[in-house]
C-alpha cells in the first residue's frame, strides 16, 4: 500500500483503549470516548514506529488477565 501525499503531510497521534489496543488517529480530530492519547502528535511514520515498539502483545488486556499474565 503506498502513501498518498495527504498521508505524508497529515499529523497523527496514537490512541489506546481500555483493552490496550492502539490506533492511529488524525490529530485534528477529537479523541473518541474511552480512548486515551498515548503518543502526542507526530508524522504517520513516527506514530507507526511507536505502535510497533510498544504494542508487542496484540491480545486484548482482558484476555491477557484471564490467562494470568
Amino acid at each position: 500500500m503506498s502513501e498518498t501525499s495527504d498521508e505524508r503531510t497529515e499529523r497523527y497521534m496514537v490512541l489506546m483503549n481500555h483493552e490496550g489496543q492502539q490506533s492511529l488517529w488524525l490529530s485534528h480530530k477529537p479523541v473518541p470516548a474511552k480512548w486515551t492519547v498515548v503518543k502526542e502528535e507526530g508524522s504517520r511514520e513516527e506514530c507507526l514506529e511507536y505502535v510497533k515498539r510498544t504494542w508487542v502483545d496484540m491480545r486484548p488486556l482482558s484476555l491477557r488477565k484471564s490467562m494470568g499474565e
